[in-house]
């Protein structure tokens, strides 16, 4: 079974898959300092709760916007899976995709792998928006190439930026208010950021179309995603699991076998 691992600025996804479908997916909180003997028996008792262990693993891909992370993950396969890990950005491992940007190194792990998973599960071109601790817009050509996109901090981090910024502005839940008018602050707030964050995905997605000057899919995937599902049209497809089919198709695509 391949164990498939995507670390983001946030949380870290853990995506198990035996060959015909994933068995179980988890996600941690990132900490570079977590070390390959605390992640071995969380990720055993996890395993254990889906009737799978350690000794079912025997493959492992790692992908990570977090590179003081990648030491203690490689260990944690070394270790516990048995096995040298596929890194995405490592040379010598084969994405499949042209990645047609000014400067190529400098496109980020994630991005790339959600371009692989979307063209494989929906086609090009496309439109990749991935909400986390930034969000992201990733173009997807119509043979599957990264096109380059869009980058802008992401929900949780524009409240944490207006908590921090304005003394008299506390956390507040995210979540639709119901109305576009606050009544009180975290009324205001919570319309600001929910519907901010809406149109701004609307307006994006619809500049992005334009200056593309083809019919694009357009999928959402990431942490808050789920807020934002049904909320507006301008997405056709929520999927969560977009990152994890793209490490499992670079992992096939470089001979990975389970």
């Amino acid at each position: 079974m391949l164990l498939a691992i995507d670390v983001g600025n946030t949380n870290t996804k853990f995506a198990v898959f035996d060959g015909a479908a994933w068995r179980g997916q988890w996600r941690t909180s990132t900490a570079a300092s977590r070390t390959a003997d605390e992640y071995g028996p969380w990720l055993a008792h996890l395993l254990a709760l889906s009737d799978l262990s350690l000794a079912n693993l025997n493959a492992c891909i790692i992908s990570t916007v977090v590179p003081q992370a990648l030491f203690n993950l490689r260990n944690l396969s070394r270790r516990y899976v048995g096995v040298e890990p596929m890194v995405i950005g490592e040379d010598g491992l084969n994405l499949g995709i042209a990645v047609r940007i000014d400067k190529p190194s400098e496109a980020g792990a994630d991005r790339l792998v959600n371009a692989v998973g979307a063209f494989v599960t929906y086609g090009g071109p496309a439109i990749v928006v991935d909400s986390g601790t930034a969000t992201t817009f990733d173009i997807v050509g119509a043979d599957g190439a990264f096109e380059g996109g869009v980058i802008l901090p992401g929900i949780n981090l524009s409240l944490q930026a207006l908590h921090e910024a304005a003394a008299r502005l506390p956390r507040v839940e995210i979540k639709d208010p119901g109305m576009v008018i606050g009544k009180d602050t975290v009324g205001a707030m919570q319309a600001g950021v929910y519907w901010g964050s809406i149109d701004m995905i609307e307006g994006l997605i619809s500049r992005i179309k334009k200056e593309y000057g083809a019919p694009m899919k357009t999928i959402a995937t990431g942490g808050v995603a789920s807020l934002f599902e049904g909320a507006f049209p301008a997405i056709d497809h929520f999927d969560q699991d977009i990152t994890s089919r793209g490490l499992l198709e670079i992992f096939r695509r470089n001979g990975g076998a389970l």
